[in-house]
């Protein structure tokens, strides 16, 4: 997926880093960012894991570009929060979908064969 990088854009990243201070993502045209933590509400942030978690793809506004550095200053300030966060909530219920007939079998299986 080849993004455009400018200013107001809403892009999709990566985050490879959680601090105290911000979030740091990454793209996949090696561009890499931070939002800071000023950025990611309005409201006060007391646990920035609460926005965001290692792993997760979460859509970001570029709010300013250092192209010769291939770095990226983000906001998520804004963004809708369950739009951000419902890609990672239906994989995880993907998962869940697949598996569960598994488990189920494994534990019948089980029972089966402790009745006999």
């Amino acid at each position: 997926m080849n993004q455009i990088f400018e200013p107001g854009r809403i892009v999709k990243g990566k985050v490879t880093g959680i601090k105290k201070y911000g979030i740091f993502v990454s793209f996949e045209n090696e561009y890499t960012g931070m939002i800071h933590i000023s950025e990611i509400s309005e409201n006060f942030v007391k646990n920035i894991n609460d926005y965001a978690r290692l792993g997760e793809f979460i859509p970001c506004k570029i709010l300013e570009i250092q192209s010769e550095e291939k770095k990226v200053k983000l906001t998520i300030k804004n963004l809708d929060y369950m739009l951000r966060r419902e890609n990672h909530y239906n994989e995880s219920f993907e998962i869940l979908k697949h598996q569960l007939p598994i488990w189920m079998n494994e534990k019948l299986e089980e029972i089966n064969n402790n009745i006999t």
